[in-house]
């Protein structure tokens, strides 16, 4: 029997042990040292969309997924990869928004519970670049020496006043990756602090 699109999709993108562990490192690494890039595997990123490797390496079948995106392609990829079950925004514990998020969006994300912040989505969100954009943000907290800039491109107006209210209630909170079309990651995890430059 011939196998659909989505499932040949599928079947291309499926991570091999090694190369989830490599997505893994890179993601934990971003998370670790919130602001500094890290990179993802070329060869991976060569051949999938690199805000959808986050949810393809880390998602499983008792981890709720949602993609954000213009048309059905990657959600049918991933649910099929991985047989991870698809969640709305609010219940998915791995999101990929390949599309433009919108500052709705941040705040509907689940943010998990004090007793349980383990339970709040990590947000894997595709990015015109890490630099080079109108706002400059001062990021500080743990794992940052110091104070970083970061100044993204490719976000929605509101993102920042959208994320510290949805990192209000730590220890909930939600923790988030930038992701460029290159494959290089930045962390913004819910211990993060961000100050937008007017």
């Amino acid at each position: 029997m011939a196998l659909t699109s989505a499932a040949t999709a599928a079947a291309g993108t499926v991570l091999r042990p090694a190369e989830s562990q490599q997505v893994f490192r890179t993601v934990l690494e971003a998370l670790s040292r919130p602001g500094a890039p890290q990179g993802l595997p070329p060869d991976l990123v060569r051949v999938t969309d690199p805000a959808v490797l986050p949810v393809l390496a880390l998602a499983d079948l008792g981890t709720g997924v949602c993609v954000l995106e213009e048309r059905t392609k990657w959600a049918d990829t991933v649910t099929l990869a991985t047989s991870a079950p698809r969640r709305p925004l609010e219940l998915a514990r791995l999101v990929a928004a390949v599309r433009l998020v919108t500052a709705g969006e941040i705040t509907r994300l689940c943010r998990g519970t004090a007793p349980a912040p383990e339970d709040a989505a990590l947000a894997a969100l595709a990015v015109s670049d890490v630099d080079g954009g109108e706002r400059r943000w001062r990021i500080s907290g743990p794992g940052v020496p110091g104070e970083l800039t970061l100044a993204p491109r490719g976000l929605p107006e509101g993102f920042v006043a959208a994320r510290a209210e949805a990192v209000a209630g730590y220890p909930a909170g939600i923790d988030v990756l930038l992701v460029t079309d290159d494959g290089r990651v930045v962390g913004l995890p819910r211990t993060t602090t961000i100050v937008e430059e007017d």
